[in-house]
């Protein structure tokens, strides 16, 4: 079968989330032998390695890689990661819908190919579906967004877009045929506002990678995996100002990794940036812990399955453990702001071997069981796993 999937930024696994759990989703369909095709309405990815066929309206492939020779996204390569902060125009930016002209010429694409089905990255793509009639489709909804506009708003936040009610989000849901949640209470919410839509679960699968014999975690060390994202950069703030000091005292460190590092601003004593990794596992198998400590957030936290994944207990705030899997075992430690600090000391006391967090993510999160609601809607039944 051939599949389409269509999204404004390239997918690719160590990004961002939503863009992990899109390249799973692709990788997943390719490896049950389906073809899959990227319809790239975004210029963003100016110069990126391709796993798949990539088309659209700003993009072309040039030996294996694609290439975009829009202007601002060139400009925005070639500057300093700085520099492309302060270009921003809002604090958090949700997404920004599809062009009127970028939508048709999806739709004249996908009437030309016909393909199988149409999986569309949230509802900022989701105008382009007026123009695919009778093509199968599905929202990959990645979150409810107006509840997500809505927190970051009382929060403080300047949100683009500026507005974003509960009844734009179910007129454009609604678009699709089908609509896939990240996790089940999100889920629930979207079937009451679009009732004559099926809606399913599709959480982020999580393979267990164990930690290698020979490898044993170094004490008193807690990692952070993140992006620059406003959220994560004022929850870091919050902890490194409130609760690490305290604890570097009683000699802990913090490892952060991704773009959260180098936008954080000054660090103190005990605390490194390493930036963005090709490979996590080394760094969080060395972790005795990981660390959520996110004060807003909505969604499910895919950072935190990266981390029960790989073995690791979490210290996260309530916001953090939206969406999780309901289990006595869950290596989640929920604390509220003002216990936080004293969770990681309890925490670091007890080390707990890394088969309980790998055993959670083995019962909930396998990939054919995750993806299986999903190859249903597609038409494809439930596969097994690759």
């Amino acid at each position: 079968m051939r599949f389409v999937f269509l999204t404004d930024e390239l997918p690719r696994p160590g990004f961002a989330g939503h863009l992990t759990l899109n390249f799973t989703i692709l990788s997943w369909l390719a490896s049950c032998g389906h073809d899959v095709t990227v319809l790239l309405t975004g210029t963003r990815v100016p110069w990126a390695q391709a796993d798949w066929p990539v088309v659209g309206p700003h993009v072309r492939m040039l030996g294996g890689r694609v290439v975009s020779l829009a202007p601002k996204a060139l400009a925005r390569a070639l500057a300093p990661a700085g520099w492309r902060r302060g270009w921003r125009v809002a604090d958090a930016v949700l997404g920004a819908f599809v062009s009127a002209a970028d939508a048709a010429w999806c739709a004249r694409y996908v009437a030309g190919m016909r393909p199988d089905g149409v999986l569309v990255d949230t509802i900022f793509r989701a105008p382009a579906l007026a123009g695919m009639a009778g093509v199968n489709s599905v929202l990959i909804a990645h979150d409810v967004l107006h509840r997500r506009h809505a927190a970051l708003r009382a929060a403080g936040y300047q949100v683009r877009p500026p507005a974003l009610s509960r009844a734009d989000e179910a007129a454009l849901a609604g678009r699709a045929a089908h609509i896939a949640a990240i996790q089940p209470a999100e889920a629930r919410l979207l079937a009451e506002m679009c009732p004559a839509r099926p809606v399913f679960v599709c959480p982020m699968p999580a393979r267990p990678c164990p930690p290698p014999v020979y490898t044993r975690p170094e004490p008193g060390r807690l990692v952070f995996v993140g992006s620059d994202a406003l959220p994560n950069l004022d929850g870091l703030r919050w902890f490194l100002r409130e609760v690490f000091p305290p604890l570097r005292a009683g000699g802990v460190t913090l490892d952060l990794i991704g773009d959260c590092g180098a936008a954080v601003g000054a660090l103190p004593p005990g605390v490194t940036r390493h930036g963005r990794v090709d490979d996590l596992a080394p760094r969080l198998h060395k972790a005795a812990l990981a660390i959520a400590p996110l004060l807003v957030g909505s969604g499910l936290k895919i950072k935190i399955l990266d981390y029960a994944r790989h073995g690791l207990v979490t210290i996260a705030t309530p916001a953090a453990l939206e969406g999780f899997a309901t289990d006595p075992a869950s290596p989640f430690v929920s604390a509220g702001p003002e216990v936080f600090g004293a969770a990681i000391i309890a925490a670091l006391a007890r080390p707990a071997p890394p088969e309980g967090a790998l055993g959670y993510v083995a019962r909930h999160y396998g990939i054919a069981a995750s993806f299986a609601p999903l190859g249903r809607a597609l038409g494809i039944g439930a596969e097994a796993e690759p």
